[in-house]
């Protein structure tokens, strides 16, 4: 049954980008061209901000005390970069459209073209990338279960605990700290404010699968994109029978064409994508830093440690994936130039020669993507990051003692 819905969901006018764009569709981020936005989706985008708000209206209502407030920061926090990919993905949908329409344009061409090295290296980006989304959601899946469960699984693990909801001198558990207008604690309020909270958390965890499993997919098609230009370098002069050198250049301007485009096309991602990490970079050291300090405290039981750790697992995962791919894609964009020098450039006349060291000029731009103006989204990063939480959690724990 499984595997009949994610069949289901491959599209042959999207190759590479059919499961994403599914997801992105079926949460109302992304709706294709002339096709009407259902007014239910705007009312969820409304619900999920305003969730937002009453988390901080909450915060600081909880202000004075420490341990509520670094468990209403860890998810109020991720709260917040949710809006923002939901927000930025709606309102630059234009830009978006047009990186899905030059992804699928470009692979049916090149899969059209019958060429069985590009084939080979299509097949092996997009088979990856099933893996890839399909881990990824499964990841987010997890971990929006495991918060949602955990105030079940603390009431029912502890019968201290339960003993005192009973007698009134402790409150129903909660999966989220936000404010509600009535209260929610006993009663009715207490059942509303369950399923609506978990209703809005499992939304904002379908917005955090499908923004970030694009983005990867995304930057996996660029990867995937310069090895097939670096090989096609590679093979320009192969043909033995050919003997004009206006067929050369020709080769040699359709990859030029093939790398200008390129370049084009993971600007225009970058800028789209850049900003929203930014803000995730600096939430996330912050919320791992939270994180930790909730796990070593004392007071804080077993149950709670165990969803913290997932919780801090998947946002260290989500980090070092986008830091991983982004790396790749580096690291493919300075090799690309290589495929020009082990071509047999050397046998062909001084006009070609000269095109082909114009080529390799044009290669050798690096394509790196970045969060923010500051930081470059690589392993180095990654690890830079995770050292700063340590410090953040090193000073506050210090300073407590």
């Amino acid at each position: 049954m499984l595997g009949k819905f994610l069949s289901n969901l491959e599209n042959d006018d999207n190759p590479l980008l059919s499961p994403t764009l599914w997801g992105l569709q079926k949460n109302g981020m992304w709706q294709p061209k002339n096709v009407a936005k259902p007014k239910l989706v705007y009312a969820i985008h409304f619900a999920l901000a305003l969730f937002l708000v009453s988390q901080y209206i909450e915060l600081y209502r909880i202000r004075s005390d420490k341990d509520l407030a670094l468990r209403n920061v860890s998810t109020t926090m991720l709260s917040a970069v949710c809006c923002i990919k939901v927000a930025t993905f709606v309102a630059w949908q234009k830009d978006w459209n047009s990186i899905f329409e030059y992804v699928s344009k470009l692979e049916k061409r090149q899969l059209s073209q019958k060429d069985k090295v590009t084939e080979a290296i299509i097949g092996g980006y997009i088979k990856y990338s099933r893996r890839l989304t399909f881990f990824y959601w499964a990841l987010v899946a997890a971990t929006i279960t495991t918060i949602c469960v955990a105030p079940l699984v603390g009431f029912l693990s502890s019968a201290e605990y339960r003993e005192r909801i009973r007698n009134g001198t402790a409150p129903y558990p909660e999966s989220v700290s936000a404010w509600m207008p009535f209260d929610r604690t006993r009663g009715l309020g207490y059942w509303v404010t369950i399923i609506s909270h978990n209703s809005i958390m499992c939304y904002g965890a379908t917005i955090v699968a499908n923004y970030d499993g694009n983005a990867m997919v995304l930057m996996t098609f660029f990867a995937g994109q310069l090895k097939i230009l670096k090989e096609n370098c590679s093979r320009l002069f192969d043909d033995e029978e050919e003997t004009t050198c206006e067929d050369a250049i020709k080769k040699i301007r359709d990859c030029h064409y093939h790398h200008q485009l390129l370049i084009k096309h993971t600007k225009v991602f970058n800028g789209l994508l850049s900003p929203v990490m930014f803000t995730y970079v600096i939430i996330c050291s912050l919320m791992i830093c939270a994180s930790a300090i909730q796990i070593t405290k004392g007071g804080t039981t077993t149950v709670q440690r165990i969803w913290i750790s997932e919780y801090v697992i998947a946002l260290i995962a989500q980090l070092f994936l986008y830091c991983w791919h982004s790396s790749e894609v580096l690291a493919r964009s300075d090799e690309v130039e290589d495929g020009v020098y082990a071509s047999a450039w050397w046998s062909r006349s001084i006009r070609v020669r000269r095109c082909v060291l114009l080529l390799a000029g044009q290669l050798r731009t690096s394509v790196v993507f970045t969060a923010g103006p500051f930081t470059e989204m690589t392993l180095p990063t990654f690890v830079a990051i995770l050292k700063a939480s340590y410090s953040y959690y090193t000073l506050l724990v210090n300073k407590d003692d």
